[in-house]
């Protein structure tokens, strides 16, 4: 037996290796596409469920339509459409037939006997409690509503509609535009509202894992006689274009921008609040724009209609790319900056591929490399060690701040319109600081505050805006936030923190927002050029200047107090006083008392006569309080520097047509000359 034993026993470890040789050869070296990433990761562009997939299509496709109206000029008319689709209807546009359930205990929501006994007997009780209760005559607490049965299976579906007057997109390039992750024309050095460069993309990613549908595409260009009509979805796996249809169409009407329909699975419900809240916060940073938004139920009662209307024409400059700026580069991105430059030399690399770096100064920075450096050496013939130096050079090397040029902020001007067009405030201040620059990135922070309003909650209400695009999500961590709760002290400008209806709006554009977190829906306020900016060049300035206007709220209504006491004494005082001259003029009369001066014997005399009377006492006095008012209002306006009459906001209406104008632009008006 040992004898066998042992002969066998060499065959065993034989075996194991065997096995172990197996799996090494069954595991595969594999790799995902990038929409096959962002399909299994979809959280990341803000897709975590059916609620916040509605939300966050709506925004991706009305940003998309406000970028392409303001990449040609034209004032934005965007029309968004959320038609609710049934089960029924929804099987139907697959090609599905409804069937009747016939085990009904396979389901999620079934009841059984027990449960159903269980649940009856408990409302049983219910309704017992609130018997007692009311022959009591003690308060009854309204039952919560039961929740519903909705399984797990019976998911809620909508098509979304965005149809905007922008650009429009190329024939030939819509398909690429929607159908392949991580292509677009966004991507540069520039302010963008955008934050992974998806939009429509991730919608049409979702669509095809909830619905299966397409989507369906409609553009045209200006000057364009035909409409291009597209319907397509995507190949998750080569992340490639999977074209339906794509056609040529009339365009009678001479329509031009895009029209965009997704089907997808959503939660209107429960994000109803947030995507009605996303299209108000929107209305205010873009008070130049139209929108329409329309929400479509079969239950009538259910039907949303809100349409926001344009308060302005003046539109922010269009953003432009600039280049980087020596302290904001790393390796990967200089060697990239190498292989597509068009410049032949170190010297002209240096000059024309960053900001702020001059001939001289990339004279000196190149003779700071070293002996292996020279300014006609060729930029492509640089070695890894030598690009490390450049880099090394860079972080340490003094530069310019880069300029706010490139920036594109809403304005002092519009910002005021449109907090005033949708919170209808009793007072409003604003602010816009100058650019200033973190790691390398310019930035500029505007902000406004309001006191009181429409449907404005007591306390502090904090609207954020990053690149002109709402942050609806993670507040309690955000810069604005936590500024303006914990490093305000707004009793020191005549604000109550509690009771005041107070709206504090800040708007943050840069080539590079700093965002926390994977959803991007937060700045931290880790970066102290941006906290100070928020903190002390924005927020403080609004509040000072509201104090100002505060105070003389303050003063005219202590003003008007004063006189109402002083008028409510008139009366008592004009009777005293007449008695008083009625009785020293009867005196004078019979010259039972001295004579008085010639000016007042003639008034004594008036007394006698009745040409004047209580009434012309009591007249005169009301005037005398009437001046002294004006004089003290006046003192105070000269005090203070203000000259004019109190005025009132006075709004234009757009004038139609075409003409030839120059805008002269002021924090709180625009002067339109007419030529």
């Amino acid at each position: 037996m040992e004898v066998g034993g042992s002969s066998e026993s060499p065959e065993e470890p034989k075996k194991g290796k065997s096995r172990a040789t197996k799996k090494a050869k069954e595991s595969v070296l594999k790799q995902k596409s990038p929409a096959e990433f962002f399909a299994e990761n979809k959280n990341i562009a803000g897709f975590d469920n059916p609620g916040k997939c509605l939300y966050t299509t709506v925004r991706e496709l009305v940003e998309n339509s406000l970028d392409s109206a303001e990449s040609i000029s034209e004032l934005p008319v965007i029309e968004v459409t959320i038609e609710e689709i049934g089960k029924s209807r929804f099987n139907s546009m697959i090609g599905l037939i409804d069937r009747e359930r016939v085990d009904e205990e396979l389901y999620d929501d079934y009841e059984s006997a027990k449960a159903r006994e269980k649940r009856l007997a408990k409302e049983a009780r219910i309704q017992e409690m609130q018997a007692k209760n009311a022959a009591l005559r003690k308060k009854v607490k309204e039952p919560a509503a039961p929740k519903g049965t909705k399984g797990r299976g019976e998911a809620s579906f909508f098509r979304v509609t965005c149809k905007d007057n922008g650009r429009g997109m190329p024939h030939d390039d819509i398909p690429n535009m929607f159908g392949r992750v991580l292509s677009g024309t966004k991507y540069g050095l520039k302010q963008t509202r955008g934050k992974f460069g998806l939009g429509a993309k991730m919608a049409l990613i979702w669509s095809k894992m909830s619905t299966g549908l397409p989507i369906e595409i409609s553009s045209s260009m200006r000057g364009q006689n035909y409409t291009s009509f597209c319907r397509l979805d995507i190949d998750i796996h080569r992340n490639i274009p999977h074209i339906h249809l794509h056609e040529k169409r009339d365009n009678k009407e001479k329509w031009h921008g895009a029209e965009i329909q997704v089907v997808i699975e959503g939660n209107w419900t429960t994000y109803r609040s947030k995507i009605l809240h996303y299209m108000r916060q929107m209305a205010v940073i873009t008070p130049y724009a139209q929108f329409l938004f329309k929400y479509v139920s079969d239950a009538a009662d259910k039907n949303v209609t809100i349409r926001f209307a344009r308060r302005t024409d003046v539109m922010p400059p269009v953003p432009l790319e600039t280049k980087h700026h020596p302290s904001a580069v790393d390796l990967l991105l200089i060697k990239r900056l190498i292989a597509e430059t068009s410049k032949q030399n170190l010297l002209q690399f240096l000059q024309h591929e960053f900001v702020n770096i001059g001939k001289s100064y990339a004279e000196r920075l190149i003779g700071e490399m070293g002996p292996d450096f020279s300014p006609k050496m060729a930029v492509k013939s640089l070695t890894s060690q030598q690009i490390v130096r450049i880099h090394q050079l860079f972080r340490q090397a003094k530069f310019d701040d880069p300029s706010g040029d490139c920036l594109s902020p809403a304005g002092e001007y519009n910002l005021r319109l449109g907090i005033i067009k949708e919170l209808h405030p009793e007072m409003v201040a604003t602010y816009s600081c100058s650019p200033q620059v973190f790691e390398g990135h310019p930035f500029i922070v505007e902000a406004g505050v309001s006191l009181g309003g429409k449907d404005v909650k007591q306390g502090l209400n904090i609207f954020r805006f990053a690149n002109r695009i709402p942050l609806l999500f993670e507040r309690g961590a955000d810069v604005v936030t936590r500024t303006a709760l914990k490093r305000i002290n707004w009793n020191s400008y005549k604000i109550n923190q509690t009771q005041d209806k107070i709206g504090v709006f800040v708007s943050i554009v840069s080539t590079k927002i700093p965002f926390k977190g994977t959803g991007k829906e937060y700045i931290g306020d880790d970066i102290s050029e941006i906290a100070s900016a928020v903190k002390v060049s924005s927020i403080q300035q609004c509040c000072v200047q509201l104090k100002s206007k505060i105070v003389k709220k303050i003063q005219a209504r202590e003003q008007q107090e004063r006189k109402r006491n002083l008028s409510k004494y008139i009366p008592d005082v004009t009777a005293a006083i007449y008695d008083v001259l009625r009785e020293t003029a009867h005196q004078q009369a019979s010259k039972k008392k001295k004579q008085y001066e010639e000016k007042d014997t003639e008034l004594l005399t008036k007394v006698s006569t009745r040409i004047v009377t209580e009434k012309t006492l009591r007249e005169k006095l009301a005037q005398h309080v009437e001046q002294v008012d004006y004089e003290m209002a006046l003192e105070y306006a000269t005090q203070s520097g203000v000259s004019e009459e109190p005025r009132e906001d006075i709004y234009i209406r757009a004038v139609e047509g075409a003409y030839d104008f120059i805008d002269f632009h002021s924090p709180v008006f625009v002067f339109r000359l007419f030529s």
